[in-house]
């Protein structure tokens, strides 16, 4: 029962992270004509990158004492450092001296495809977890 308990916290952990993904992916999308920030250039899109749950010292001991196999999922969310979008448009107020202005790096399809992306592992995990529920309810059904 124990491993069964593990499995329905990696897919939770795969859960959540992938909701903060679609969060991000709004927030790009919500921000994909924002030319001044509160750090003063325009919006920089960001991206998730996941990575495998990090647990501390003291879990990390008691779970090899108890031979039990750590895991999960962490999102972590970076800027993307690529390039802005000029645009040639004199009368805006974040315009350059040449008229330029600069745009955030957000596509719109790149975002739309991540979006479709993430729901789908949103959904899968979903899956995954009430398997796991369902394995674990016939368990307990078994005399």
């Amino acid at each position: 029962m124990g491993n069964l308990n593990r499995a329905m916290d990696i897919s939770v952990s795969a859960i959540n992270a992938e909701r903060l993904h679609m969060e991000l992916i709004s927030s790009n999308i919500a921000n994909i004509n924002t030319t001044r920030t509160l750090t003063g250039g325009p919006y920089r899109r960001r991206v998730a990158v996941f990575a495998e749950k990090t647990l501390s010292f003291a879990a990390e001991l008691a779970a090899a004492q108890q031979k039990l196999k750590t895991g999960g999922v962490e999102l972590d969310a970076v800027e993307d450092n690529s390039t802005f979008q000029k645009v040639y448009n004199p009368g805006h107020p974040d315009a350059d001296s040449f008229g330029f202005v600069n745009l955030p790096n957000v596509n719109l399809a790149t975002e739309m495809v991540d979006l479709v992306s993430a729901s789908k592992f949103y959904e899968a995990n979903i899956t995954v977890y009430n398997a796991t529920k369902k394995m674990m309810q016939d368990t307990l059904q078994i005399q």
